[in-house]
């Protein structure tokens, strides 16, 4: 898990957005799902895991003005 958050967290540093937002965008994550897995308090399946990597791979994510607000 320390791994998958790892690509998630430098990923969206790369591209300016939170991983609140990549979740939203990616899977329509509830807002709050990253700090859960963070926490420790739950985690993706790997079906989640792989929708995520394959968005990551795929999607020119970068930050737009209502994600900065």
């Amino acid at each position: 898990m320390e791994q998958f958050v790892a690509e998630i967290e430098a990923y969206c540093t790369a591209r300016g957005i939170s991983p609140q937002n990549l979740l939203r965008r990616a899977i329509n994550a509830p807002w709050g799902q990253w700090q859960k897995w963070k926490d420790g308090k739950s985690s993706p399946t790997m079906l989640i895991a792989d929708k995520l990597r394959q968005h990551m791979r795929t999607s020119a994510c970068v930050e737009t003005p209502e994600d900065a607000a």
